[in-house]
């Protein structure tokens, strides 16, 4: 920082913001700390009664702090954003679409650990809505070595983007809802409509509904069915616990399914299933999802419809965060659930 003639100042950043005074209507920022000073500036600082101003000159090697935000941000950009110019350094990211937004954790650490970046991010892994706010990056100085620059961009560059959303493919969905009080007709289902509001709520299409009694043989046969009618994902709604008459799991696996994990550190959603069947995804929802506003269906089930190939340790590493508070008021998704590292 030092200081200079006003008249000298064009192509210097202003180090702090320099006060505009109009009598009887107005006293704020004239020039904002940061503001590259221009030929026109000078007739208007002179008014304001500025003949000197501290300032930095952006000697070779440094870049301003707005363009540093600015390629920084584009590198670590992916699809499904937009970026808006730089406010007070800051740039912001926004989700340009519906979808499941993906973060870099790790090398969203490496990049803060280079000094002088400062990158925020919300969790990733989430549902986020078409111009949700999702990250900001800025960088500490008024200006920073070119070096630094080059550096961000070359952590960046390795590599998915750090920062994406995926759009969620509309899937063709099967339900079989298993219970034998349900088939018989002795109770009314109310686990089918509440996931096929889900699914929906994601522009899903859904086949049908089957229902079908406590029978091994009979739940495979209406997954096998629903596979033969060109579903892409099928769920399979209760009967999912160790009671003996619970042969949800067994029909899954009789159906033809490779599980990939049967529990998870879930709570609401212990008891659930992931398996699949060639490229479709089949999944026994235990009866919590019928109850919760949100549970392991919420967390898994955009993460598989935006391609993700979900492993049982994606779901094991859910179990930070993994547990709901029952929160008089459910606040999902403005709330920890779910978001863990």
């Amino acid at each position: 920082m030092k200081v200079i003639d006003v008249e000298d100042a064009i192509g210097t950043v202003l180090c702090h913001d320099i006060t505009r005074i109009i009598p009887g209507q107005s006293k704020g920022p004239g020039f904002r700390r940061g503001h590259v000073v221009r030929p026109e500036d000078v007739s208007e600082l002179r008014k304001i009664g500025k003949e000197h101003l501290y300032v930095l000159d952006l000697a070779d090697g440094y870049v301003h702090e707005d363009d540093a935000a600015r390629r920084i941000a584009r590198a670590a950009a992916g699809p499904g954003l937009e970026l808006n110019e730089p406010v007070e350094g800051k740039v912001t990211f926004t989700a340009a679409m519906d979808g499941l937004v993906n973060i870099d954790a790790t090398r969203l650490l490496k990049l803060n650990s280079l000094g002088d970046v400062l990158f925020a991010t919300i969790h990733g892994n989430q549902l986020v809505r078409k111009g949700r706010h999702l990250a900001g990056v800025r960088v500490l100085p008024l200006a920073v070595p070119e070096e630094l620059v080059a550096d961000a961009e070359r952590l960046l560059a390795e590599g998915e983007p750090m920062v994406r959303v995926r759009a969620l493919k509309p899937a063709r969905v099967g339900i079989v809802v298993t219970g034998s009080e349900v088939y018989k007709g002795l109770i009314k289902d109310k686990f089918g409509p509440v996931v096929q509001g889900k699914f929906e709520s994601y522009g899903c299409t859904v086949l049908g509904k089957r229902l079908v009694s406590d029978d091994e043989a009979m739940t495979a046969k209406a997954i096998r069915r629903f596979l033969s009618e060109g579903a892409e994902f099928i769920v399979v709604t209760g009967g999912m616990s160790v009671d003996p008459d619970d042969r949800t799991p067994a029909a899954i696996r009789a159906a033809g399914a490779e599980v990939v994990t049967y529990g998870a550190p879930i709570l609401p959603g212990a008891m659930f299933m992931l398996a699949r069947i060639g490229d479709v995804p089949v999944l026994g929802l235990p009866g919590c999802v019928m109850y919760y506003r949100a549970s392991i269906f919420d967390l898994v089930v955009p993460r598989l419809l935006s391609g993700e190939a979900v492993t049982r340790d994606d779901i094991l590493a859910l179990g930070y965060g993994g547990f709901c508070e029952g929160c008089a008021t459910c606040r999902y998704p403005v709330c920890g659930f779910g978001k863990g590292m």
